[in-house]
């Protein structure tokens, strides 16, 4: 019995290490956006940054990542995910090691630039690596995807720590430096426990991926701009009309190519349109609450960074314990319709609480409580609407849809959080000092925030088809009879 069952936990073992390197790639990716904010004040001083010039080192990352997540995709289906996924990491390290080493702000922004290249080719390449090893069982699916949705919000709270202990400690290269001994661990496992995966013969769409990552960049570069230069200014305008002529030429170029980067007939797929929706949506209601609430704790209530980052670790729990514990047994039972539309919901009243924060308010008054409705609320809505956009695809497709759920959240976040920075900013929250200004500007951006979720959850109750869970999979994921 023991020469039979040992192999077999062998291969289970090794599925599951793969997962873990798969939630690695997610940390990664979401703490390289939130590790140098603590650091940005160091860089400036020793780089020479302008202020206007300093937001383009998270820009420079976020650029690159959002334009180029369809083409990593499509990458993944034609030449293997394992073997995307570990240039991926290749090229993150390389770029956090020029980040890092950089005496110059071009140098810098080339370094973030080019981490953001790398991690376009990890997140859809990761995805579709835990689609392939576990999608053959939804319950089995279900938990890895929570797993992997949980390293998202670790990430993030990571970063803060992490930059705050290495700014003060060490100095700020080192927050570029910390991926390096993570990003060789992750290449000296990923031969040994990852499918490799097939290849396709087929050509690369070179026009398709030109025309589209050209115009998702240039989108996304005039969204992370119009808070510093205005929303209807003319570089901002030109930069957007640009960037959807681009996407508009894209799709001419994909309806009419046998080959086409992206496949226009993947959406007539059950569900991934919609589920694609409410990751946008998701996006764009999270991301701006997360900056919000950071900016609260320290430019009106007072905390240092490193104390704001601690402040936050309840609603990281939450939403890890959410998304592992209790999620997986809440999709079995009900279905992941519905899962999505109570948590877009929950995430919706959330925000409207938090809303009410108070000039004089407290970390436990005004932000704990409501901060932990969000949380219930990201938790039960992220997994079951990220499961949705991956099935509904082919499983040849499998990068493509990883590369468009992925590219569907990050323009989300950054659109999001553009627009409610802007109204924030028209409600007072750009006069640092005023803390009346700022907590009544910061209090619009979060109803603003409530109100994409709370179309989003109208959005995915009227355009979801709804999945009935099995009995096997319910009894499965809780352990009862259903």
């Amino acid at each position: 019995m023991s020469s039979t069952s040992s192999p077999a936990r062998t291969a289970s073992s090794r599925r599951w290490l793969a997962l873990g390197l798969i939630a690695a790639a997610q940390f990664m990716v979401i703490m390289d956006t939130s590790i140098i904010g603590v650091a940005l004040p160091e860089m400036q001083a020793d780089l020479g940054f302008t202020p206007e010039g300093l937001s383009w080192v998270f820009n420079a990352y976020v650029v690159a990542f959002g334009g180029l997540l369809l083409l990593g995709g499509r990458l993944s289906d034609l030449f293997g995910a394992r073997r995307i996924f570990s240039i991926g990491w290749g090229i993150l390290a390389a770029g956090s090691l020029l980040a890092g080493l950089a005496d110059g702000v071009a140098l810098e922004l080339a370094g973030r630039a080019v981490q953001g290249v790398g991690s376009a080719l990890i997140a859809p390449a990761a995805l579709t690596l835990l689609f392939t090893i576990f999608g053959a069982k939804p319950s089995e699916l279900t938990r890895a995807l929570a797993l992997y949705g949980a390293a998202a919000p670790a990430g993030g709270t990571a970063g803060v720590f992490l930059g705050g202990i290495l700014t003060e400690y060490a100095s700020w290269p080192w927050v570029f430096f910390v991926n390096l001994p993570l990003a060789a661990f992750v290449l000296l496992l990923t031969p040994s426990v990852m499918p490799g995966g097939m290849t396709r013969r087929g050509s690369l769409d070179l026009a398709g991926a030109i025309t589209v990552t050209a115009g998702l960049a240039a989108l996304v570069f005039a969204i992370v701009r119009a808070p510093q230069v205005g929303s209807t200014s003319a570089s901002t305008l030109v930069t957007g009309v640009t960037g959807l002529a681009l996407l508009a030429l894209f799709v001419v170029l994909q309806a009419r190519r046998q080959e086409p980067l992206m496949r226009l007939g993947i959406f007539k797929a059950p569900n991934l349109a919609a589920a694609n929706v409410a990751q946008f949506m998701l996006g764009a209601a999270w991301i701006p609450m997360f900056f919000f609430v950071n900016l609260y704790l320290q430019q009106v209530i007072g905390l240092g960074a490193f104390a704001s980052g601690a402040a936050l670790l309840p609603l990281t729990v939450t939403i890890m314990v959410g998304m592992i514990g209790v999620a997986p047994r809440l999709i079995a039972r009900f279905g992941p319709k519905a899962m999505t539309v109570s948590g877009l919901a929950t995430l919706s009243v959330g925000l409207v609480w938090l809303s009410f924060i108070q000039p004089q308010g407290s970390f436990a008054g005004d932000v704990l409580p409501a901060s932990l409705v969000t949380a219930a609320g990201m938790a039960m809505a992220f997994i079951p609407s990220l499961g949705l956009a991956l099935s509904s695809a082919a499983p040849e497709e499998g990068g493509l849809a990883s590369g468009i759920v992925s590219t569907n959240y990050q323009i989300g976040s950054a659109l999001g959080l553009a627009l409610m920075t802007a109204v924030a900013s028209a409600f007072g929250a750009d006069r640092v000092g005023d803390a009346v200004s700022q907590t009544e500007g910061f209090s619009a951006g979060l109803l603003g925030a409530a109100a994409i979720a709370g179309l989003g959850a109208l959005l995915a109750m009227a355009w979801l088809r709804p999945q009935a869970p099995s009995t096997q999979d319910v009894q499965e994921t809780t352990g009862v009879a259903a």
